[in-house]
């Protein structure tokens, strides 16, 4: 089973190719350059690299969010196109999901493990898995806790009240590294191409016909808003 996994919900990203349960390769993009103008060249010469082609492929993936609302956007298209011409399936992975579960790879089962995405705004994409006894990356490897959702670090910390984090992933946990010190480990921030690609090979039964596929915002996109404001006005 090869799968070749996209992640745009960030600045650089990345791609990864994945056979079966291991990463065959994994790299970050260059952040001084568009999603657009990298894509699908990135995914083309890490193919290359590696005497494969797109026709070779017989799964997709790609980070489906939370992130980036313009890199969503590029980087699933950018995998729909690929398996609509190869007759292939996706799967779509969340964000948030594939940091636990690499995070999981640490932990022992019944650790609480909390995945914070930097959303801006002096916000956090944020959600609270437990670890449990499963495979990595499957599915039954994380219990969600709390479902992803959207706010101030400091709120979230505070709804988990007594809550014993065993740690934080993700750029989210770093950039406010100060607000959670003595209340988890905080690990380095991964690549999640290649946990998509593991995830999506393991749990291979979830793909979906590319048109399926739906970008994870949880928050939701500002020119949607914008437009509710402005009929509210009118």
């Amino acid at each position: 089973m090869r799968v070749l996994a996209l992640d745009t919900t960030t600045r650089e990203g990345s791609v990864a190719l994945v056979e079966d349960d291991r990463i065959i390769a994994e790299q970050s993009g260059d952040g001084t350059r568009s999603h657009a103008e990298r894509l699908p060249g990135d995914l083309m010469r890490l193919l290359a690299a590696h005497q494969q082609d797109s026709a070779a492929i017989d799964l997709f993936a790609v980070v489906a969010g939370p992130g980036s609302f313009t890199g969503l956007r590029i980087g699933i298209a950018t995998m729909q196109g690929l398996a609509f011409v190869h007759h292939r399936r996706i799967v779509a992975v969340s964000a948030l999901e594939a940091l636990a579960h690499t995070a999981s790879r640490r932990l022992d089962a019944g650790s609480l493990v909390a995945a914070w995405i930097d959303a801006h705004r002096h916000e956090v994409f944020s959600a609270l898995y437990e670890v449990a006894e499963a495979p990595l990356f499957t599915a039954g490897r994380l219990l969600e806790v709390e479902p992803p959702a959207v706010g101030p670090p400091s709120t979230f910390l505070a709804g988990w009240g007594n809550r014993q984090v065993a740690a934080f992933i993700g750029d989210g946990a770093s950039a406010y590294a100060p607000l959670i010190a003595g209340k988890g480990s905080l690990l380095q921030t991964p690549l999640l191409a290649g946990a998509a690609g593991l995830m999506a090979a393991r749990e291979r039964h979830s793909a979906v016909d590319p048109a399926r596929v739906q970008p994870i915002y949880v928050r939701r996109p500002d020119a949607e808003m914008a437009r509710e404001r402005d009929r509210a006005r009118s």
